[in-house]
């Protein structure tokens, strides 16, 4: 079945009443609408002042956080930054959770707080009707430390981004990472490619 692990999910939060989209390499493939590559395991942004939320509705699921690397079982407190990884699992099943800082309209970067974006656009609804984190978004995190699967990924959506969300990218890298990150110079040339 194409997006089994994203159709899973949207089935399990059928009747959850908040905010939630795929992250990670599985928001890349739901965008282009095919799978690109094989995917270890799949994971969810939600709002962070949500998160009681969820894990109300899924109250038959354990959750573990994680802090300073290390695994800690997430009973009733309300996880503040720096905590923003959860693992839960239920009957073998397994879903990570990342919380996402929302200020008013803006999607917040939590490594660097100058970066943001309109949520509106932070959360896409893609072709197979199950919501993602916008490319732009997942890039920026995958920006931070580049894996073999990370450069697939850029590879994959750079030619499918409009003038504005390159540009976006770029500012975003730049600001975060400094602006001899190895993806400037190619959203650069995508940049201007783009134009006309």
């Amino acid at each position: 079945m194409k997006f089994k692990a994203p159709k899973a999910i949207q089935e399990l939060l059928a009747n959850y009443r908040g905010t939630w989209m795929v992250a990670g390499g599985w928001a890349i493939d739901l965008y282009l609408d095919q799978t690109t590559r094989s995917h270890h395991d799949i994971e969810i942004a939600i709002p962070r002042e949500e998160q009681m939320d969820l894990k109300a509705y899924l109250q038959e699921w354990q959750f573990d956080f994680i802090r300073s690397g290390q695994r800690f079982r997430w009973l009733d407190a309300y996880l503040e930054l720096p905590i923003h990884e959860l693992h839960g699992k239920k009957d073998g099943d397994n879903l990570e959770v990342l919380l996402n800082e929302i200020t008013g309209d803006q999607w917040i970067y939590r490594r660097d707080a100058r970066v943001s974006y309109p949520l509106e656009k932070a959360m896409i609804r893609t072709p197979s009707g199950i919501p993602a984190l916008c490319p732009e978004i997942v890039l920026l995190y995958k920006s931070k430390s580049i894996r073999e699967k990370d450069e697939a990924d850029f590879l994959q959506v750079i030619d499918t981004l409009g003038r504005s969300e390159l540009s976006w990218l770029k500012s975003a890298i730049s600001l975060s990472n400094g602006a001899n990150h190895q993806w400037l110079r190619r959203l650069e040339d995508h940049w201007h490619r783009t134009e006309g």
